[in-house]
């Protein structure tokens, strides 16, 4: 791709967000915070063009949107980013009794904060939960939700990235153990997927799953069991308590350095 090589008109990336922007599921012990993630996959090959170019990433884990709009939007404009990626809003949804309206209004609320700043905005629509057993129940929301996600790209002149089109999430391979985080696999997609809405060209290409395991009907429920005990449960106890996990997180990259890799030294400056 170097003889096709173009300047890109972005030299400074931020993303807010969620454990879906932190990474959560894409474990790597040479990536801050332990975690690598579509945004650090994103904006390697952004790096790719401009050796100054960089990241910070604000998201945390667990945050609801008005955590990410009290706590991440500022900071965010702080440091002067031309380009922004906001996906939030979507630990709001799968939360019983909640308004996807209602959800919509604050993501819009901080949408436009942030594009005021005249940044590139990406921003993304849920997937969709028809493969999920649990989650299946609040597609519905998740559609809604997406409706309004496309309203505000138009009103606001954003990207969006969307991930409700993308059939390879609809497979079990791409998803961590927990079943509510991408792993490795999906991450990878997502990163393609927004370098695509960019019309970034890019050398990603899409990888192969590992076979499908051979599972009987019970060998299934006992999966089902032991997942439910293991991450579940957790999540109910942890809503029933007003808890979050990500409490006691901090974002892995907060301040604006080098998106290449094995380069987690700050940027001094633009």
């Amino acid at each position: 791709m170097a003889e096709d090589r173009i300047e890109l008109p972005w030299a400074r990336f931020v993303a807010v967000g969620d454990s879906f922007t932190e990474g959560v599921g894409d474990p790597d012990a040479d990536s801050p915070g332990g975690l690598r993630g579509w945004a650090d996959r994103f904006a390697e090959v952004l790096s790719d063009y401009d050796e100054e170019f960089a990241y910070a990433n604000l998201a945390v884990r667990g945050k609801l949107i008005q955590q990410i709009a009290d706590e991440q939007v500022d900071a965010a404009l702080d440091l002067r980013p031309d380009l922004i990626s906001v996906c939030a809003g979507g630990n709001d949804v799968i939360r019983p009794g909640t308004d996807p309206d209602e959800v919509a209004a604050r993501l819009d609320r901080v949408v436009g904060r942030l594009s005021e700043s005249g940044a590139t905005i990406l921003v993304f629509t849920g997937v969709d939960t028809v493969f999920q057993p649990v989650f299946r129940t609040i597609r519905g929301k998740v559609a809604i939700f997406n409706e309004n996600v496309r309203k505000i790209a138009l009103k606001h002149d954003c990207v969006v990235v969307d991930q409700w089109a993308l059939e390879e999430l609809q497979d079990s391979r791409y998803w961590a153990g927990d079943r509510l985080h991408l792993n490795a696999l999906g991450h990878h997609t997502i990163a393609r997927a927004a370098l695509d809405a960019l019309n970034v060209p890019h050398d990603l290409k899409p990888l192969d799953p590992p076979p499908l395991p051979r599972h009987n009907w019970r060998q299934a429920r006992k999966e089902d069991v032991v997942w439910a005990r293991a991450h579940l449960v957790p999540w109910v106890i942890r809503r029933i308590k007003h808890l979050s996990s990500g409490d006691d997180i901090v974002a892995k990259r907060p301040q604006p350095e080098s998106a290449r890799r094995g380069h987690h030294g700050a940027e001094n400056g633009r």
